[in-house]
C-alpha cells in the first residue's frame, strides 16, 4: 500500500502543466488500478474530429503510471508502453482504465483499456495499451 488516496492523486496529476492543459482528472486510484477521464473537445482532436492520437497516448502512459504507483509507491517513472488503436475516439469523454498484471520488486507491468464515452454512457473501445513503470526509489 502506498499511502496514496485519490485525493492525492489528483494533486500529483494536477502539477503537470500537460494534464492541466487538457484537463486530464483522475477518477479512479488504488488497489492496483487507476482511471483517467478527459472531456472530448475541439483542442485535443484531429483534423477528422476524432481525439488525437498523442491524447491517447498521454491518457495511456498517465493511467498506466498512476496504477503501477498504487502498488510500487509514489516514486515511479514509466520504462516504456506501447498502444494499439483499434478506432477512432469519438464522443464526450476518453476514459483510460488502467490495471497492474505484475508488480516486482522494482517494477510493473499495466493493462490499459481506452474508450470513448457518448452523450448517452455508452463505452466504445478505442485503444489497448501495455507498458512498463520502473520504482525510482533510491
Amino acid at each position: 500500500m502506498t499511502g496514496l488516496d485519490l485525493q492525492m492523486a489528483q494533486k500529483v496529476l494536477d502539477s503537470q502543466p500537460f494534464s492541466r492543459l487538457v484537463g486530464a482528472r483522475i477518477t479512479a486510484f488504488g488497489d492496483g488500478a487507476a482511471a483517467l477521464e478527459v472531456d472530448i473537445r475541439p483542442e485535443i482532436q484531429q483534423q477528422n474530429g476524432f481525439v488525437h492520437g498523442g491524447v491517447l497516448s498521454y491518457a495511456a502512459d498517465n493511467s498506466i503510471t498512476f496504477a503501477a504507483g498504487t502498488t510500487l509507491g509514489p516514486a515511479v517513472l514509466t520504462g516504456g508502453f506501447s498502444i494499439q488503436y483499434i478506432r477512432p475516439a469519438t464522443g464526450r469523454t476518453l476514459i483510460a482504465r488502467a490495471i497492474v498484471v505484475h508488480t516486482g520488486r522494482r517494477q510493473a507491468v499495466v493493462r490499459c483499456d481506452l474508450f470513448a464515452a457518448a452523450d448517452d454512457g455508452a463505452e466504445t473501445l478505442c485503444a489497448v495499451a501495455q507498458g512498463t513503470v520502473l520504482s525510482a526509489r533510491n
